[in-house]
């Protein structure tokens, strides 16, 4: 399998941090989402970030930004299927999605998802921890992409509901704090100290 493309998910509405781009907020020296791509950019053959709005205020990240193409608040796999069409626009057959709001993930994310997914002889594959699986942070294949999208117009929103239906594997991580996320002002500072 040739190298997947990366997808970042920032499609989310960020209701426990006041709304807005929780990407964007400052960590360290730069934002949360500058994080996000220094650990998945040199993973990966191209990356794109999964938001929805203004994509102007994306701009200075020169990434192609694709929106939700499923109306509504669909949740993560909206985002999915929206990395899934760019990618198979570039002609890719996979990509790896990564959560714009978890700095610390692991540097060989892809590395481990893609050989979870060839030992299982499956075709999507969801990071886990011992704290259960981290369905944000998946390796998924376009050629599923019309499945999900009937899925999505059907009124599917639970990651693992679909992931299960097709087979999806997993592959393990054994720290629990590489996928900590950021969702509240009390969760940035934790992020500032763990940096």
């Amino acid at each position: 399998m040739k190298q997947p493309l990366g997808v970042i998910l920032a499609g989310g509405q960020a209701t426990r941090m006041g709304g807005g781009d929780k990407g964007l907020l400052p960590l360290g020296g730069g934002t949360i989402l500058s994080h996000v791509i220094d650990r998945l950019e040199p993973q990966v053959a191209a990356l794109a970030l999964n938001a929805n709005g203004d994509p102007k205020r994306f701009k200075h990240l020169n990434l192609p930004v694709i929106p939700d193409s499923i109306t509504g608040f669909a949740g993560p796999l909206s985002g999915v299927l929206a990395g899934l069409d760019w990618a198979a626009s570039q002609g890719a057959s996979h990509i790896v999605t990564a959560a714009a709001d978890t700095p610390f993930f692991p540097c060989d994310l892809v590395p481990h998802l893609l050989q979870a997914a060839e030992q299982a002889n499956a075709q999507i594959a969801l990071a886990r921890t011992p704290d259960g699986r981290h369905p944000t942070f998946g390796l998924w294949p376009t050629a599923l992409r019309d499945d999900l999208r009937a899925a999505l117009n059907n009124g599917l929103r639970k990651v693992v509901l679909w992931t299960d239906k097709h087979g999806g594997t997993t592959a393990h991580f054994p720290d629990d704090a590489a996928f900590f996320n950021v969702n509240t002002p009390d969760d940035l500072a934790k992020a500032e100290t763990m940096l």
